[in-house]
């Protein structure tokens, strides 16, 4: 009788994707991220501020004693820096990742080309007139706190005394080593470009994709000067803690008595833990003021409004300075 024999057994050979499939996946799902944001409907019309609330502010603020501000993007929008919302979010084909630290280990060399694009083009803006409001009303009151969420350097530009301002994300002019052995750090270099070969090219903008960038070697990024490791900015990036030092100052001035007011510009108050100072500024006594084009969100505990707050539509460039205009020229 005969056998017959078993057929070998196949396994079938998985299909090999080209080595710049995830590559160009990425930068489609960016591109189409983009349309939708483009899309998205613009926020409604700012309307007219009432002045009986300009004038029930102005009054607030001149008796108020100790008060906290909360910044964020909006307070710089007017002076060109992008907010990173909507299609600001994006540099050339990348997300958030390109400030993360996972990205500047696997590719160094494309994160300080982002971070050195992002601090030209804050040199070349100019504080506004919301971040010179704030900076002389931060030095006419003696019991005044900053929560900075910006890493614009703007407000120290427009002479905010840092003695109360605190930085939450860092600064792009600050650098520091990437050897966990080696404490070098640097605050305020405004050099630009930070090395020569991170220059910004002379045709084209470096954020959109058709700009061609080049390709810069590990040894010529910045490094340090005492033990030669890569240098990093000095930046909060996606996936890492904020320091708990910036915590104990805000936390040091917070709880060292009732705080009167509270001024949030230019954020929605989303963001941890920074938006969590609003609760603790309320348990604290303080009536809320609001300088935002988004209206906040009712739903959202901490940015609902009750009946002694105050919400300034619009810019912050244009609000900040004009409802503050009458309380700071009285004090």
């Amino acid at each position: 009788m005969s056998t017959l024999a078993a057929a070998p057994s196949t396994t079938p050979s998985r299909p090999q994707l080209p080595a710049t499939f995830a590559e160009e996946l990425r930068a489609k799902c960016v591109q189409e991220q983009r349309k939708i944001e483009q899309a998205r409907p613009a926020p409604e019309p700012a309307g007219e501020i009432s002045q009986a609330d300009i004038a029930s502010f102005s009054e607030h603020l001149r008796s108020s004693k100790r008060i906290l501000a909360l910044c964020g993007a909006g307070m710089s929008a007017a002076s060109g820096i992008p907010t990173f919302r909507g299609s600001g979010r994006f540099w050339r084909e990348y997300g958030g990742e390109i400030s993360s630290m996972k990205l500047f280990s696997q590719n160094p060399s494309l994160v300080w080309q982002n971070f050195n694009y992002r601090r030209h083009r804050a040199l070349k803006a100019e504080p506004n007139a919301a971040h010179f409001a704030l900076a002389e009303l931060a030095s006419k009151k003696a019991d005044f706190f900053t929560i900075m969420q910006n890493i614009d350097g703007l407000s120290e530009r427009a002479n905010h005394p840092a003695t109360n301002l605190q930085h939450f994300h860092g600064s792009l002019f600050d650098v520091k080593c990437t050897n966990a052995a080696c404490d070098y750090t640097e605050t305020g270099n405004m050099t630009d470009p930070i090395v020569p070969a991170l220059a910004q090219p002379e045709e084209g903008d470096l954020a959109d994709p058709k700009t061609p960038m080049r390709e810069v070697a590990p040894e010529d990024l910045p490094h340090c000067p005492e033990c030669s490791s890569l240098l990093r900015p000095g930046v909060v990036m996606f996936g890492e803690f904020i320091p708990q030092s910036s915590f104990e100052r805000v936390d040091e001035w917070a709880t060292n008595g009732q705080i009167d007011l509270m001024l949030v510009i230019g954020t929605s108050s989303t963001v941890w833990p920074a938006a969590g100072y609003i609760q603790t500024a309320r348990t604290l006594g303080a009536r809320i003021a609001v300088f935002n084009i988004e209206r906040p969100n009712e739903d959202v505990p901490n940015q609902r409004l009750r009946e002694q707050d105050w919400f300034f539509q619009g810019d912050a460039a244009e609000t900040v300075p004009k409802v503050m205009k009458e309380a700071i020229s009285g004090l």
